[in-house]
């Protein structure tokens, strides 16, 4: 029996002439070429695929918040399908410039976590994925999901005010050891932030949902489950939200104490008890936004879809029903 190499440029290759007939869709791929398994010769051989089955146009990512701008010019030219190659940050970063327009959303997995596309169900490789796409030319039809925002910035499955937020900050300053070590490198991050910044004098907020009022250290928010992965373990922190149920779910830190952080681990990692039980845990179930501010005027670490964005004072989040098209 012959092997089947492990390399995707090599798969990739070897894929090459699937085609579903004349190109009808007009695509533009987005890649991101800093992505961790992106390389210039698998991006254009993914692209040389495509254009089997679509009329393709390619452009790489410059600077930060490039892919929304590029997005949202191909969604007033028309185009069919914007494709992102990269990871959630591409991917947040086209939905971005794509929602609320009729032009779909395609994604190819070129991060290390992926967490958009498993939970679409496209493959976490690359090959199955760009094949995935190809097949979809004959037989095209999208998805309409939702979109949270919090403030003006969307997000497609997970943000976060607090604790989360400042990882990924201190994780994306790093991204050599990000891209070596993985989700053990936002564990060790995780539990230095903690102990740093959580501990003695963490920074105080509340949440209002509706008429109730929520004090915390942290703020959890989810458009969709789960909240992340750690390598394939689903991480959920609230319950109830799906990409189609027109709500949010999350959850409040109330207090941050050193007896809490092994079972809060524990719940997080293997899902049972739920981490929403935990005492020092407020959850939040099918609600359809809340606003975060801070209660002691430090400014609030923000992250969504596992990218910092900044800080800020107070943040409103919410859900935009069936804002965006997707291919899944």
């Amino acid at each position: 029996m012959a092997s089947v190499s492990s390399d995707p440029v090599e798969r990739l290759e070897a894929v090459l002439g699937v085609s579903t007939g004349t190109p009808r869709k007009r695509m533009l791929v987005i890649v991101n070429p800093y992505a961790t398994t992106v390389s210039d010769r698998l991006k254009n051989l993914v692209v040389y695929a495509l254009r089997g089955s679509y009329h393709v146009e390619a452009i790489d990512t410059e600077k930060r918040n490039h892919a929304t701008e590029l997005s949202r010019e191909a969604a007033r030219q028309g185009y069919d399908v914007v494709v992102a190659f990269g990871g959630d940050g591409t991917f947040n970063e086209a939905a971005n410039g794509l929602a609320g327009s009729e032009t779909a959303l395609g994604c190819l997995p070129g991060g290390r976590t992926n967490v958009f596309c498993r939970i679409l169900g496209i493959p976490h490789d690359v090959v199955d994925a760009t094949e995935h796409l190809l097949h979809m030319a004959d037989r095209w039809r999208t998805r309409a999901v939702d979109v949270g925002w919090a403030g003006e910035r969307g997000f497609l499955f997970s943000a976060g005010v607090g604790l989360d937020a400042t990882v990924v900050e201190q994780v994306d300053a790093h991204p050599q050891l990000k891209a070596r070590f993985g989700e053990w490198y936002y564990a060790m991050v995780a539990l230095r932030t903690f102990n740093r910044h959580y501990l003695r004098r963490p920074p105080r907020l509340e949440a209002t949902v509706g008429s109730e009022h929520i004090a915390g250290v942290s703020a959890f928010v989810q458009n969709a489950a789960p909240y992340t992965y750690f390598g394939n373990r689903q991480i959920d922190i609230g319950e109830g939200a799906t990409l189609d149920s027109g709500d949010l779910s999350g959850a409040i830190l109330c207090r941050a104490r050193l007896v809490d952080v092994p079972t809060l681990i524990f719940r997080a990692v293997n899902g049972r008890p739920p981490v929403s039980r935990h005492r020092q845990i407020t959850p939040l179930e099918h609600i359809p936004g809340l606003r975060v501010r801070s209660l002691d005027e430090r400014p609030l670490p923000l992250q969504v879809d596992g990218d910092y964005i900044g800080q800020v004072q107070d943040v409103e989040f919410r859900v935009e029903r069936a804002a965006l098209q997707v291919v899944a």
